[in-house]
């Protein structure tokens, strides 16, 4: 039978808008996510060895380790990893992502996002907020006292209110937010506001005592990144909604880890397709500059694949002052996406454009013909293991990737 790839991409696309994301729990990954088991940690982006990682990611996989008790200290848990008694796995594989890094080990905490209109969930950790932190590859004392305040203090709390609430719409949520100035991955002030605002009620119910709720509450305040999390789950589950529909040329993962950009596409399964990852150009922290900044990495990029993040900076033009650029860069970026994306997204709007959606659908085959690659807002790691956050910009994948994936597909579909 013949393949029309623009109905393919139709019901592909259809079915990442149609998909509603809601905030269900918040639980341990070894409960939760699929396929989770002790020996197993899994990282942002494709599959990758311990020889190949980067020096944010080795850093987080280390300071996981030492969370979880397995390792003493930097040396026990190189030599777990590499002698192979550790397990490394993308998110990607199990329904999950995580920023940056992206390392989740099996007690910790993690959001369950469920697609209420299909079905399926997604995970994803919990927010440190900026600098010093796991995800950017830090695991010193500090950051060890943070995650287990975090996952000791803060986590039930979360949990009970997420349960109390029953259930937070993380789409809802994002439409609102991008109506505020945010575009859901760098920027996420209102989200996070709007996330602590609608469990502030539950917090202070279902705390302990209410020093307990004043604590979880001032961190979610202090964080804005605080709701990043859920919104990359959500996005997840909603990119997952129309991955491995049949003659599709859509995008439904993009992720990086720190050592390689990979991107899979709907109609050709779980394959991925890699390249080296490029450099972020962007701001740097004082006493730090390009130098220091490792390549991209992070599961984040599946904010773009699902229609916001750089895809919907007309939205968000104060995100300049964070990723470099001026309002007007804001706004080109989002009318480039037009060009190479297949749909426009129903509930996701930017008013700066007289409410046209989002630019949603990445399409293999216009990325190719345009040369227009999609873009990316990004932090920027250090390139040594224990360092952490040194800046933030904007990053566009190889055009290779997208070439190789769609020689893929001519071959797959018979083209």
């Amino acid at each position: 039978m013949a393949i029309n790839i623009d109905n393919a991409n139709a019901a592909a696309v259809e079915r990442i808008v149609e998909a509603r994301p809601v905030l269900t729990g918040l639980g341990r990954a070894l409960d939760l996510v699929p396929g989770m088991h002790e020996n197993l940690l899994l990282h942002a982006g494709p599959p990758i060895a311990w020889e190949q990682a980067s020096g944010p990611l080795r850093g987080a996989l280390i300071g996981a380790l030492i969370f979880e008790g397995r390792a003493a200290d930097e040396d026990e848990a190189v030599r777990m990893i590499a002698g192979g008694e550790i397990s490394l796995a993308p998110c990607h594989h199990h329904s999950a992502v995580g920023p940056m890094a992206g390392v989740i080990s099996p007690s910790m905490a993690v959001y369950v996002v469920e697609n209420q209109t299909h079905g399926n969930r997604a995970y994803s950790n919990l927010n440190e907020g900026y600098g010093k932190v796991l995800r950017y590859g830090a695991y010193s004392d500090e950051v060890q006292e943070r995650l287990h305040w975090m996952h000791d203090v803060m986590a039930p709390v979360l949990a009970a209110a997420i349960e109390s609430c029953s259930g937070l719409d993380i789409r809802a949520l994002l439409a609102e937010a991008l109506h505020m100035g945010d575009e859901g991955h760098n920027r996420n002030k209102a989200g996070s506001i709007l996330y602590t605002k609608q469990l502030a009620p539950h917090i202070a119910k279902g705390a302990p005592d209410p020093a307990t709720a004043a604590e979880v509450l001032e961190a979610l305040g202090d964080n804005a990144l605080s709701v990043l999390n859920p919104v990359m789950a959500a996005c997840k589950a909603m990119a997952d909604a129309g991955h491995e529909v049949e003659g599709s040329t859509v995008v439904t993962t993009m992720a990086r880890n720190g050592t390689e950009f990979g991107i899979r596409v709907s109609g050709l399964g779980g394959r991925w397709f890699t390249s080296p990852c490029p450099q972020p150009v962007g701001l740097y922290f004082p006493g730090f500059s390009a130098e220091d900044g490792n390549p991209d990495i992070g599961d984040s990029t599946i904010t773009e694949t699902a229609g916001i993040g750089a895809f919907a900076m007309a939205a968000a033009p104060a995100i300049v002052t964070f990723v470099s650029g001026t309002p007007q860069d804001a706004l080109n970026a989002t009318m480039e996406m037009y060009e190479i994306t297949a749909a426009e997204h129903t509930a996701f709007t930017i008013p700066q454009l007289d409410f046209r959606g989002t630019p949603v659908g990445i399409d293999l085959r216009a990325v190719v013909e345009t040369g227009i690659t999609p873009r990316v807002n990004t932090g920027i790691a250090h390139k040594e293991a224990g360092v952490g956050q040194i800046g933030a910009g904007l990053v566009r994948p190889p055009i290779e990737l997208f070439t190789e994936a769609l020689i893929a597909f001519a071959e797959e579909y018979g083209f």
